[in-house]
């Protein structure tokens, strides 16, 4: 055989391969879609093929839950994420992206001779405390945080994200039928549902469905599998930083809100206040670039803490939410779950009420945290701030370090906004639990903000750059240690979604990772050093008991 021939034949074979290794034109239940595929290395390369901008449902109507999506003729051409949804930007000012939102992105691993078939699937649901975020990320240039490219090849998983409406235009409910809310947790939920029903032609397992997600994230992963309605969708589920029992997650006071956003419109559109079905029928009808600019997130000179200021969130609708999230976990009872929390997740909050905390050369006293105490427990009154300010510097001594005293005010926060409520939701579904197991996890590598002391640890949303595989792509701007972190935590999170068990799968683990239950607390600490020894029980017990026991059994004034 010639040279020439063997050649030939060779090339036909790379051909075959790599037009094997990608899926080309998918049919979905809208029409015909067609992504991008991209191989990875150059020796022996991976394939990906990447949609970007398939929409799951109709463009929605301001404060109404969006319909199905019509459908399209010809082929989609999904190559460019979507904007975000209409939302106020950093300034408070103005707003970015559009009302026409409700798109999804995935991402699937091909291996170098046929199309994958049957993967786990995992979906994406972003935080940003129910106000801002998009289902790209924030991104530097062409990379994006919530890129799902690192974490579907390296745990051979599909990797899907999506937009939900945030803010007014997500949440904002005059607490009856008029305006229930929820359009946001409905967006998600359509999204899941879409997953559910067309993901088989993308190669993923319908019947093996991973919701994930951090903070607002986190807190909605949580309400999507209490939810009647995403019983039998949802296989698996990873709370990152955020549980619906969170103090920020349900909104107790909807109508409050729905009368001050038309207030502060009132020389515009004039909507009356004094009738629920009025003033939703005039909100229905303003700008809703208007409704979204018209709330503003304080966030200097509060009164009270900045987590009591949180004004839009889920509420209990007698319909998505029955009921108080606590009493939901028996619709969890086969949905395997993980959550936890960043050892120092209040830092951010922290940050916000008490500023001096990071500035070295500046001193907090204990008038200052006998302040942030009381404003975090004034519906307790004066029984409830002794008791949990007694709690908290107990191990103080006569003269207390100043290192001392701003870590207090971080593990107060970070309790009382996320790690007591994350334990509790740990706790109920373990104990409502019938098929489905339960783990525990703390996340404790410490941040990397070159502007904070030495001693923060994790912040609030540090995880995610690990979680999505950054330093992977980013080695001048990341340690041996951080690619330990991110190889680690894909691991872990991906096996899994594979199997319901963080230590079986495709990925090797650094120990093993132990269910959780509710006699010994089990929890695995995850940061650059992960051995038998990360392996924990009854994480901050005394503290949860507090909260969860004595301070809620206090009456309420």
């Amino acid at each position: 055989m010639s040279r020439w021939v063997i050649l030939t034949f060779a090339f036909s074979c790379l051909l075959a391969a790599a037009h094997a290794a990608t899926l080309g034109v998918v049919h979905t239940e809208g029409g015909f879609v067609e992504g991008t595929s991209k191989k990875i290395g150059v020796i022996s390369p991976d394939y990906i093929d990447i949609f970007k901008g398939i929409p799951f449902a109709a463009p929605p109507n301001v404060l109404e839950k969006a319909g199905p999506h019509p459908g399209w003729s010809g082929t989609l051409k999904t190559t460019d994420y979507k904007p975000r949804c209409l939302q106020s930007d950093l300034t408070q000012t103005g707003v970015r992206g559009e009302l026409d939102c409700l798109y999804l992105n995935i991402w699937v691993p091909q291996s170098r001779s046929a199309v994958s078939s049957k993967l786990p699937v995992m979906v994406w649901i972003y935080g940003g405390g129910f106000l801002l975020g998009g289902g790209q990320g924030a991104n530097f240039l062409d990379n994006y945080l919530y890129d799902g490219e690192e974490v579907a090849l390296r745990g051979n998983v599909i990797v899907v994200t999506f937009n939900y409406r945030v803010g007014p235009l997500g949440f904002l409910s005059t607490g009856d039928s008029n305006m229930p809310g929820n359009y946001a947790l409905w967006d998600q939920h359509m999204a899941i549902a879409w997953v559910k029903r067309n993901i088989a032609a993308f190669g993923g397992d319908s019947s093996n469905i991973t919701i994930f997600g951090e903070s607002a994230g986190g807190a909605s992963v949580s309400l999507q599998t209490l939810t009647p309605y995403n019983v039998g969708l949802i296989k698996r589920a990873i709370s990152q930083s955020g549980v619906g029992l969170c103090p920020w997650a349900i909104q107790q006071n909807p109508l409050k809100y729905a009368k001050e956003i038309p207030s502060q419109l009132g020389a515009k559109v004039g909507c009356p206040v004094h009738d629920t079905a009025v003033l939703a029928s005039c909100l229905k009808a303003t700008d809703p670039s208007a409704i979204t600019v018209a709330y503003t997130l304080e966030l200097v000179g509060l009164q009270y803490p900045l987590v009591h200021y949180l004004a839009f969130s889920p509420v209990i609708d007698g319909d998505f939410l029955p009921d108080d999230p606590m009493n939901l976990f028996s619709n969890a009872a086969d949905v395997d779950y993980l959550a936890g929390v960043n050892n120092m997740d209040g830092h951010l909050f922290a940050g916000v009420d008490m500023p001096v905390i990071n500035e070295p050369l500046q001193k907090i006293s204990a008038a200052n945290i006998e302040k942030l105490v009381e404003g975090l427990t004034f519906p307790k009154g004066t029984e409830g701030f002794t008791m949990a300010y007694d709690l908290y510097t107990t191990n103080w001594g006569p003269s207390p370090s100043q290192e001392q005293m701003k870590k207090t005010v971080v593990d107060i926060e970070t309790d009382y906004i996320f790690l007591v409520p994350t334990q509790e939701a740990l706790a109920l579904h373990y104990q409502n639990a019938k098929t489905a197991k339960t783990y525990s996890y703390l996340f404790s590598h410490p941040s990397r903000m070159p502007i904070y002391p030495s001693w923060v640890g994790a912040d609030h949303a540090d995880d995610l750059q690990y979680m999505f595989g950054k330093p992977f792509n980013n080695q001048l701007a990341y340690r041996p240690q951080d690619r330990d972190v991110a190889t680690a935590m894909i691991a872990y999170w991906t096996n899994f979604a594979a199997t319901g068990d963080p230590n079986t799968g495709k990925s090797k683990v650094p120990t093993p990772w132990l269910p959780y239950n509710t006699y010994y607390g089990q929890y695995l600490e995850i940061n650059n050093s992960i051995s038998y020894q990360s392996m924990k029980q009854s994480l901050r017990s005394p503290y949860v008991r507090f909260w969860v026991q004595t301070y809620r059994n206090l009456p309420t004034l």
